[in-house]
């Protein structure tokens, strides 16, 4: 099973991009699904999570309001629509995937998470 994260780039603040990542190799459904991120220097960071049959979507604090995750099970892709950028926004955003459902309080740990895309880099400007 292999993840393919892309629709990075760079644009200025208060603009919009749309990630996506595409799951090969098995359905969607059977997954939990994650998009972290991390700045250079800094920890992998979370920011949304959606877990297999759950209608629920977790958000990081910082991007509650802004970003939006959805799943395609059609096109077996996961999507992070973002709203609102901001210059500290910046960094190689991930995605994730887990087939044992997380508990709640473990969402938010990379740790949790078993296997990775290779990333998209965004860049805001100020």
């Amino acid at each position: 099973v292999q993840l393919q994260a892309s629709g990075g780039g760079l644009v200025q603040a208060g603009a919009a991009l749309r990630l996506s990542c595409v799951v090969s190799g098995r359905d969607i459904s059977l997954f939990n699904m994650a998009w972290f991120r991390q700045a250079p220097g800094k920890e992998r960071e979370f920011v949304a999570a959606v877990r297999r049959g759950d209608t629920n979507t977790y958000y990081s604090n910082s991007v509650k309001g802004r970003f939006t995750m959805s799943r395609d099970m059609a096109k077996n892709t996961v999507h992070l629509q973002m709203n609102g950028l901001k210059p500290e926004d910046t960094a190689i955003y991930y995605c994730a995937r887990k087939e044992n459902r997380p508990i709640t309080s473990a969402i938010t740990l990379a740790d949790t998470w078993t296997a990775w895309g290779q990333g998209t880099q965004v860049t805001v400007s100020s």
